[in-house]
């Protein structure tokens, strides 16, 4: 019970990159609108820490509309081989702008120039239209390097709830729940079922 949650998320973590078959970094985000009305996606974590949880958009899709008006997010993980999930909850900021394009250039190209190509969360008459947008771009930045572009970027989950749970026979689940102490450590409680 001695854990910091940020050293027991990375333990589960490094086991999950060892077990789950395909994308352990995936996460379920949840966001609202500012009606209160919910929404939620799969989106890939793309760094973590003391500091938050990060994932890269376009800034122009309908999650990042949400959190313009409601800087407030859940995320879960949900990892069914090792039969865990952890759910955190927090503010949302920005990365930074030195952030978003460290990031962006480790992306393959292609995912590069389909970011250029992509008008995330607006629909397009077809594929072929998008297709079209994309050959557009590859030509566009043939031979040169493929910068951010100005409408994507990261978004930093900072949290002040975080729930381990672990499945246990009978359906006698364990929940440790983490939330910030007055001493700007963390205090943890144990939940059952």
């Amino acid at each position: 019970m001695a854990d910091d949650p940020f050293s027991l998320f990375d333990r589960w973590y490094a086991e999950a990159r060892e077990s789950e078959p395909n994308d352990p970094n995936a996460m379920a985000l949840a966001t609202a609108d500012a009606r209160g009305r919910p929404s939620v996606r799969m989106v890939l974590l793309k760094g973590h820490g003391p500091d938050g949880f990060v994932f890269y958009t376009n800034r122009g899709s309908r999650k990042a509309g949400d959190l313009a008006v409601n800087a407030q997010a859940a995320l879960l993980f949900h990892w069914k081989s090792l039969r865990r999930q952890i759910r955190i909850e927090g503010a949302v900021t920005h990365t930074t702008d030195q952030e978003s394009d460290a990031y962006f250039a480790t992306r393959g190209r292609d995912s590069q120039l389909g970011a250029w190509a992509s008008e995330q969360s607006r629909p397009l008459d077809d594929r072929a239209t998008f297709e079209a947008r994309f050959a557009e771009m590859t030509a566009r930045f043939d031979g040169q390097h493929v910068p951010r572009p100005p409408n994507w970027g990261g978004y930093r989950v900072t949290p002040d709830h975080l729930e381990f749970w672990h499945d246990r026979a009978h359906r006698l689940h364990e929940r440790r729940v983490f939330a910030p102490d007055a001493q700007g450590g963390w205090r943890e409680g144990l939940l059952f079922p």
